[in-house]
């Protein structure tokens, strides 16, 4: 997952709006969002190779996502899969704080990440790895991608002004309004771009929100909307076959 932006309170009848785009090498296996076969009552994607996820939600309410850190030149090369951190937020019965002070802890042995959980009723938090400590997100307007939460990236303060726009101009938000936010794929002059260690070349491909290359984009983009009824939508599209799924609930 390379680009979140979501809002909080923003909107009389949405307190949570979240779009997102995951970005993933194509041949690596992944199922399409569904309710998991398992007692676990999570929805969302699932990692084949490794068996996490990068976002889901449960019918209580849990949500989670994560976004890889770009830093090139440093990686660990035995660390866990961190999609096991989304799956263990969804599926344990931690308070938001308690697992809050497990990321504090373990995060040291993962790979770069930023990882947004939360709920309803115990509010909307971020970690990073690299920042250091837990977010008490406010009410707002957010943007994360492969940086901190909120760095000024070209694609990420876009975003976050073209979701504002849709906020601001619907009393009923729906994906279809939501989605060409997610497959806009206009790249950026090259000062505007972050150096994370990786190519020129490659700095420009990924300045887009929605990334084509050959091996290596946007594989899905999903939306979630929570209404003040606490009514769920969760709408996924999958690129490369262009199948949508929609799933709708209350949460429990």
């Amino acid at each position: 997952m390379c680009t979140l932006l979501f809002s909080i309170q923003q909107h009389p009848d949405y307190p949570f709006v979240l779009i997102a785009n995951r970005d993933e090498f194509y041949q690596r296996p992944s199922a399409p969002v569904r309710f998991w076969e398992d007692e676990s009552g999570i929805l969302g994607g699932q990692d084949l190779q490794e068996g996490g996820t990068w976002m889901g939600i449960t019918q209580n309410g849990r949500f989670a996502a994560l976004t890889n850190y770009r830093e090139g030149g440093r990686n660990i090369a035995d660390s866990p899969s961190r999609g096991f951190l989304v799956r263990d937020y969804l599926t344990h019965k931690k308070s938001s704080a308690a697992f809050s002070d497990s990321l504090q802890h373990k995060g040291i042995r993962y790979n770069g990440f930023n990882m947004l959980f939360g709920n309803m009723e115990e509010g909307w938090h971020c970690y990073s790895n690299r920042g250091g400590r837990t977010i008490n997100l406010a009410p707002g307007l957010y943007g994360l991608s492969n940086h901190l939460l909120n760095s000024p990236w070209p694609k990420v303060e876009h975003g976050k002004q073209r979701l504002a726009s849709v906020l601001k101009a619907q009393s009923k938000i729906t994906p279809a309004q939501l989605l060409p936010i997610l497959e806009e794929n206009n790249t950026w002059p090259d000062d505007q771009l972050p150096d994370t260690g990786i190519s020129l070349e490659w700095e420009r491909r990924l300045s887009s929100i929605f990334i084509t290359s050959e091996n290596y984009g946007t594989c899905v983009s999903t939306i979630v909307l929570i209404d003040k009824n606490k009514h769920v939508t969760y709408f996924e599209k999958e690129h490369r076959s262009g199948l949508a799924h929609r799933f709708e609930f209350d949460l429990i």
